[in-house]
């Protein structure tokens, strides 16, 4: 055999052997067989819908989430529903916001600050965390139970920067409270309910057993520069930082605007163009302007998301805390006021505005029952693509698809509030006493679908007009002496004028059978007396953690 003939039979040889591996291995089943007009990089899956809802979230396509929360906004005082009424307060930047975006027109907070805020950061019903009972005053040992994961936490782990400009007032009496120890990579603001807007100082309040006048303005968990920043307006100086994280942001970025805005004392800016002239009421006068800065100051805010190429990849949200006081801030058409159960008290203005939501779900209205609890899983779930594993039970629903896609939202149901320290001591003569139904002698008040009861609401609820409209609008003529159990139908009758709890017993029935579900689920109330100890005149005038030992650390002044 020559050379030649030698190579070819090797080669022969080879060739049979190759083929033969490949028809053992694709009969094995090892790989999978491909059609002859298919290449390799065709063979990639691809995935329905059914199989992967959503594309994957990676670190550069989370989007910014901006979450702007008013102080005290009253119902009636945002354009879009004042304006129905002949309202005169303006605010075009949210108007605008609004109308662009998803408008909020079922959308529920607490009756009041602390538990609001609480509930934002812990995605639970107060009854939860035995916040219960009113606000954290000044010189309460209390805040935002430590051992609740917080929303900025879950979205650090998503990788997150996260930070907060404006009013905290969930706790500050020991430094594990403070928002920049509670997942807030920096915090520029205010720790209690309230200060003067120009000064950021405040008395005790009605804290019993404190004295003294304090400062509170705080960056991170230092004093900021009282020599900077007093005689400049909060709200002013709450937007220009936010306008800075804004710049300086490169990754993903949680931004919790809490303006102090428009809560008492009533200090509008020392610009002319916000006084209302029209306006006869002095209290009411400075209240809307500093409404309408507020909305400006919102412009600037989104403006800044805009130049720095943000926008087009974030997520705003819009809301209030609570009901308008109505000493200055107004409710209209709806019934009660900050403090209280009614309809005035927690139903929130509320829109969502983004280039992410597509344009036929833009410029709409939504009826979707949506609660302040909802934005913990909403933002850490349904648009950080984050984890919620970790985390106490949440009463909050993710609710992105609802806003997104115009899909129902998943929630029926909220459960409004159960405070035990607020009862009256006589039982209702035709009450039937069962342990399967919650006692109507204790405030609470619960949503099921359209449906809606109170139990024991101390204050009766009115109507109340604005003072600049008080000549074209009129009340309700409705009797609404006080009574132990209401039931509304709150789709047909949104202004709680027709009880029916006479007329609907069974439904009365259901419904303190669901308050008497969750009533078995709460947690004690929280509710301790006030701490001389927390005084400013024993701080040098300042606010600051007074349950620590070393509290002269957080008097340091961050220059």
């Amino acid at each position: 055999m020559t050379v030649t003939t030698h190579r070819r039979v090797l080669g022969i040889i080879v060739f049979v052997t190759v083929l033969l591996y490949f028809v053992w291995i694709r009969n094995s089943g090892v790989i999978p067989s491909l059609p002859h007009h298919v290449s390799y990089s065709e063979t990639k899956p691809a995935f329905s819908r059914e199989t992967i809802k959503q594309p994957a979230i990676t670190s550069d396509t989370k989007p910014n989430i901006i979450f702007i929360l008013a102080d005290d906004y009253g119902y009636h005082d945002i354009g879009y529903h004042g304006k129905q009424y002949g309202g005169i307060i303006n605010t075009p930047v949210l108007d605008k916001l609004a109308s662009e975006g998803v408008t909020l027109e079922n959308y529920y907070v607490q009756p009041i600050c602390s538990p609001t805020r609480v509930q934002l950061m812990s995605g639970r019903y107060q009854i939860h965390t035995g916040m219960q009972h009113f606000v954290i005053e000044h010189g309460q040992p209390r805040c935002l139970p430590l051992d609740e994961v917080t929303l900025p936490q879950k979205l650090l782990e998503a990788n997150y920067t996260t930070h907060m400009v404006g009013k905290w007032h969930a706790g500050y009496y020991k430094a594990a409270c403070l928002p920049h120890r509670r997942g807030f990579n920096s915090f520029f603001g205010l720790l209690l309910g309230n200060s003067d807007h120009f000064s950021h100082s405040a008395s005790c309040g009605g804290s019993k057993g404190c004295s003294g006048f304090g400062y509170d303005l705080h960056e991170n968990d230092m004093i900021a520069d009282p020599k900077k920043w007093k005689g400049q307006y909060s709200t002013t100086i709450f937007t220009n930082r936010a306008i800075k994280i804004i710049k300086e942001q490169k990754k993903p970025l949680f931004l919790y605007v809490s303006y102090q805005a428009v809560h008492a004392p009533m200090q509008p800016p020392k610009d002319p163009a916000y006084d209302y002239k029209n306006i006869s009421d002095s209290t009411r006068r400075k209240y809307a302007g500093m409404v309408s800065y507020m909305d400006y100051s919102v412009g600037r805010i989104v403006d800044a998301l805009k130049e720095t190429g943000k926008w087009n990849n974030s997520v705003l949200v819009f809301s209030t805390d609570n009901g308008g006081d109505i000493s200055h801030g107004n409710n209209w058409p709806l019934r009660g006021k900050k403090k209280t159960l009614w309809e005035g008290g927690v139903r929130g203005n509320g829109f969502v505005n983004s280039p992410l939501i597509p344009p036929q779900s833009r410029g709409r209205v939504s009826h979707d029952l949506i609660h302040i609890t909802d934005w913990f899983p909403t933002f850490v779930q349904g648009l950080a693509g984050g984890s919620l594993n970790g985390t106490k039970p949440l009463d909050g629903f993710n609710v992105w698809e609802t806003i997104r896609d115009k899909k129902p939202s998943v929630r029926t149901e909220i459960l409004h509030n159960i405070d035990p320290m607020l009862t009256n001591t006589e039982t209702p003569a035709d009450f039937e006493d069962s342990p399967e139904l919650f006692t109507p002698t204790t405030n609470a008040a619960i949503r099921v679908g359209d449906w809606k009861l109170i139990t024991h609401e101390p204050t009766t609820g009115n109507w109340d007009v604005p003072p600049e409209l008080a000549s074209t609008l009129t009340k309700p003529a409705v009797n609404n002496d006080y009574q132990p159990i209401w039931l509304f139908n709150i789709k047909s009758d949104p202004l709680e004028t027709h009880d029916l709890s006479k007329a609907h017993p069974e439904k009365v029935r259901e419904l303190l059978q669901k308050l008497q579900h969750y009533n078995i689920t709460s947690v004690p109330v929280f509710y301790p007396n006030c701490d001389s100890r927390a005084s400013p005149n024993r701080h040098s005038n300042l606010w600051v953690p007074w349950g620590e030992t070393n509290w002269k650390h957080f008097a340091q002044i961050k220059y």
